[in-house]
């Protein structure tokens, strides 16, 4: 503890951030700011990567939708001092900060947690917030595990508290439009549903097992997840390469294809069978530890018969389509095929090689992580929170959880070598107890995802 306190002295924080709960307005002051009534009081947990998005956000909802960020929380201090001076420079205020979720759960005045936090914290984060009354936003994918995200539907439910899942392409118009228009039978039924994930990456190196720097509150960190020595190749974004954290891109860019193709095939049930293959290739395994494939291709099979077919492309690649597509979707029909990339799209006849619908050839696609203009994906959680109904959420944890199942099942058959057969009724592998161990993880107390929320 010595050292942490070393450490937040020497920090660029300065001591309006070192006091958990004693900076920026008091609980009296704060029921004496004009509309504070209608206000909307956000902690954003994890400041990592997309965790800057969530802080921009906010702020850029302060005036226009009376949103509040009282609160910055992560296990890590080394990213409270950058995010302390965006909330200050944009809206004048200065946040406390926490290094765990529990204290601030604890506060009465925050209304909604929002977390860019890794995806094995994201169902334990959920279901607490739950208990003690929060919204919350919560990034892709909804859930590490099959497990996990049911309990956080039922939590959801149980508390009566609106959970949105950060899968942006709901909220873009141009998706939006596209599914509608897949809907309508713009190209006639839809058969086969096509993700694509090229993001090609190179290694991340390898180190040797060390002591947590004094910033990171490691145990704190690790969570739910069975022990293992601190590894800096092990943490910060490089969690997503080992199965004991993450499940590749698959698990990690893979979510938000993965949901669009399963709402334009307008799929509001589990597939009956999957089938996934790969390898880690041009990558030497001398001199990195990736466990998670960064090449791999996945089929699912529905009930009737309809396909979802996803490919992730972590090495030197084509893009695909006439979109030249590596982060979208291509859905094909029994009329023609749509293309979907970013906030653009098209609908092409059968044949033909000019599209007959679509967006805006000549606009520039939508980078898909960019929240539209007005709030977007944070503000239309802002306004669920407001009107009370799940239903005007673009993306209800139980919408995030299903699309969130597809990349667990495929990751599970990846790992057993084989195809496998799901019962999407009682969500297990039919006659599989070896794949079924994998719905799950073993928990290290007290970070446990309870049985009954």
């Amino acid at each position: 503890m010595t050292k942490r306190r070393e450490f937040i002295k020497k920090s660029a924080m300065g001591t309006a951030a070192i006091a958990l709960g004693s900076a920026g307005l008091s609980a009296k002051s704060y029921r004496s700011v004009l509309g504070a009534n209608d206000r909307v009081t956000v902690a954003v947990v994890g400041l990592h990567g997309q965790g800057g998005t969530h802080v921009n956000s906010y702020c850029g909802m302060k005036d226009s939708k009376n949103v509040r960020i009282k609160t910055l929380c992560d296990a890590d201090e080394q990213f409270f001092p950058d995010r302390l001076k965006t909330i200050q420079n944009r809206t004048g205020e200065t946040p406390g900060i926490a290094t765990d979720i529990r204290r601030v759960l604890e506060d009465k005045e925050i209304d909604a947690v929002s977390c860019a936090i890794p995806n094995f914290w994201h169902a334990l984060a959920t279901i607490w917030a739950c208990q003690a009354g929060k919204h919350v936003y919560i990034e892709k994918p909804a859930t590490h595990n099959i497990f996990e995200g049911r309990k956080m539907v039922e939590a959801s439910r149980k508390y009566n508290v609106r959970v949105q899942v950060g899968l942006q392409n709901r909220s873009i118009s141009g998706v939006m439009d596209a599914i509608k228009f897949l809907h309508d039978g713009g190209i006639g039924e839809v058969f086969m549903a096509k993700g694509n994930c090229y993001k090609p990456r190179d290694s991340f190196g390898i180190a040797k097992d060390s002591e947590p720097p004094a910033s990171l509150h490691y145990d704190y960190w690790l969570g739910p997840c069975q022990w293992r020595p601190y590894n800096e190749k092990h943490v910060h974004y490089n969690w997503h390469w080992f199965w004991l954290t993450g499940g590749g891109d698959t698990a990690n860019q893979g979510p938000h294809q993965f949901d669009v193709a399963r709402w334009g095939l307008n799929k509001n049930e589990h597939p009956v069978s999957v089938f996934s293959m790969g390898n880690i290739y041009g990558i030497d395994p001398k001199e990195c530890e990736q466990e998670t494939p960064n090449t791999q291709t996945s089929v699912f099979k529905y009930a009737d018969g309809k396909m979802l077919e996803f490919e992730t492309r972590g090495r030197y690649t084509n893009e695909e389509g006439s979109l030249g597509i590596d982060i979208g979707n291509i859905f094909y029909g029994t009329e023609g095929y749509v293309e979907i990339n970013g906030g653009q799209w098209k609908a092409f006849r059968k044949r033909e090689n000019q599209p007959f619908a679509g967006s805006n050839v000549g606009e520039k696609p939508t980078d898909f992580m960019a929240p539209p203009g007005g709030g977007g994906h944070y503000g239309n959680f802002i306004d669920a929170i407001r009107s009370g109904k799940s239903e005007d959420l673009h993306c209800d944890i139980l919408e995030g959880y299903m699309s969130a199942c597809l990349p667990a099942l495929a990751n599970i058959s990846y790992r057993l070598g084989r195809k496998l057969t799901f019962d999407g009724a009682a969500e297990k592998f039919v006659k599989d107890k070896q794949a079924d161990k994998l719905l799950t993880r073993d928990y290290r107390a007290p970070y446990v995802v309870p049985k009954e929320v």
